[in-house]
């Protein structure tokens, strides 16, 4: 197993979901309108369940993730089918990761697939490999997954990309690597809605890995706060507003500052992240905090 695929799996398996694992199911019934025209179906904090979006326009319907495998696509489709009867559909995904994008399965043949190159170029460098790490976790997920591929592109873009809906325009713009290469972000213009991915999350210490860039991470937070989001949807965890953003900045920060004071001092990756680790949780009462080890490492691999 790569080093990328057993941090990931670690991270996955000690976040809070794990400790009492439920069905990874998205729940219909639930679903919340957020603003005037996007609607949310909570995850229910159940792992591997992402929050969906679903953005409606006057012409065409954005769905943004989609869940794990088909069963959970046709469950998305159901509550699409709830708020809105256009027949032009959009998909777009904020990460590869299945339970972002392998609900997409479901979808139908008219259904557009948009994503940046460098996230189509992740699903099919790595895709195959996750996916048959999550169909390992129970029974379930391996029913969930089998025999599931990955939807192709029906437009790539290279940083940004615009769509409108019909009066409500959308705009895809990718500004990895992050948590992922190809970590995708999604903002309804005329609503301030903004769809962050695993980019920023709801205190929840954010998930890096060897790939990750702390630096990236940074710009990318001072880049999502000057949009000025009302409404901040994370890819798991409870909804928000841009609050969340100014906090996952000021806890990236604090691990990159003491990173750089610990290398300054000779410590090693290992020692710092020991170090960092123990400090950290003491600051941000969070969960999932065996992540801030990965983060540490990230920004001790940029450090100067």
């Amino acid at each position: 197993m790569s080093m990328l695929r057993l941090t990931l799996l670690m991270l996955l398996l000690t976040s809070p979901a794990f400790a009492q694992p439920a069905p990874p199911l998205i729940k219909e019934g639930v679903t919340v309108k957020v603003s005037s025209h996007v609607y949310a179906i909570p995850d229910g904090n159940v792992g591997l369940v992402p929050n969906v979006g679903i953005i409606v326009g006057a012409r065409a319907t954005m769905v943004v993730d989609t869940g794990l495998g088909p069963r959970n696509g046709r469950a998305v489709l159901r509550e699409v089918a709830k708020v809105s009867a256009h027949a032009e559909l959009y998909v777009a995904t904020t990460h590869y990761h299945p339970e972002h994008s392998l609900g997409g399965a479901a979808f139908p043949a008219t259904a557009k697939f948009v994503r940046p190159r460098v996230q189509q170029d992740e699903m099919l460098e790595l895709g195959k490999g996750i996916q048959n790490t999550f169909a390992g976790f129970s029974p379930v997920h391996k029913e969930l997954l089998q025999d599931v591929e990955y939807p192709r592109a029906d437009i790539l873009f290279d940083r940004e990309h615009r769509i409108d809906l019909g009066g409500v325009h959308v705009r895809l713009f990718t500004r990895g690597p992050m948590h992922t290469r190809g970590d995708t972000m999604i903002v309804v213009e005329e609503d301030r809605v903004l769809f962050s991915g695993d980019v920023v999350m709801n205190r929840a210490f954010l998930a890096a890995s060897p790939t990750s860039s702390i630096k990236t991470w940074l710009a990318t937070l001072d880049e999502l706060e000057a949009l000025h989001p009302a409404v901040v949807v994370p890819s798991h965890g409870g909804i928000s507003d841009s609050t969340l953003i100014g906090k996952d900045r000021d806890y990236l920060k604090a691990v990159q500052t003491r990173v750089v004071e610990l290398k300054a001092q000779g410590k090693s990756a290992d020692e710092t992240a020991e170090i960092v680790t123990k400090e950290i949780q003491a600051r941000f009462d969070w969960t999932a905090p065996t992540r801030i080890s990965p983060a540490a490492r990230a920004a001790f691999a940029e450090a100067r």
